[in-house]
């Protein structure tokens, strides 16, 4: 398995997709129910095709990442052949990650404990695998829209 596999909640989300792809390996509600009784172990392997094929279509689809914590802020797009990452460091005790702090933010943009920095990074082999790893790390995908702010605004 190359991601992760889906959660239940995640399964019962794409319940008709996950059918489908049972379908398109020739595979019927009767065999599924009798696969998963008395094999369990080939059941668990369609599982985690199907998680890993759907991260893969979530992956290539995905064009941004924020990975907001209380002191730091990082904003991804991700290109083509590289991501380009705009970093927000908070030097004071401000939590971005609460309503005061991310006011605070807004207001403060151009004060001396607000850094920013821009930096491009080329993926490995693999990244899609790449992206994954960051969303692991607690990335969430976006449209991009704090990105699109702050390289305006800095760029």
């Amino acid at each position: 398995m190359k991601y992760s596999r889906l959660t239940k909640e995640q399964f019962e989300e794409l319940h008709k997709e996950f059918i489908n792809f049972l379908a398109t390996q020739s595979i019927t509600h009767d065999e599924w129910t009798n696969l998963k009784a008395n094999k369990p172990e080939l059941a668990e392997m369609e599982l985690d095709v199907f998680s890993d094929l759907i991260w893969e279509g979530v992956l290539n689809k995905a064009e941004f990442l924020e990975h907001i914590s209380p002191q730091h802020m990082y904003l991804f797009r991700l290109a083509e052949e590289k991501m380009f990452v705009i970093a927000l460091t908070l030097k004071n005790d401000m939590d971005i990650t609460t309503k005061e702090g991310y006011a605070w933010l807004r207001e403060n943009l151009m004060d001396d404990k607000v850094e920013f920095l821009q930096a491009d990074k080329a993926y490995t082999e693999d990244k899609n695998l790449d992206k994954f790893k960051m969303i692991e790390q607690g990335a969430v995908i976006t449209k991009g829209d704090l990105f699109k702010y702050f390289d305006e605004l800095i760029g």
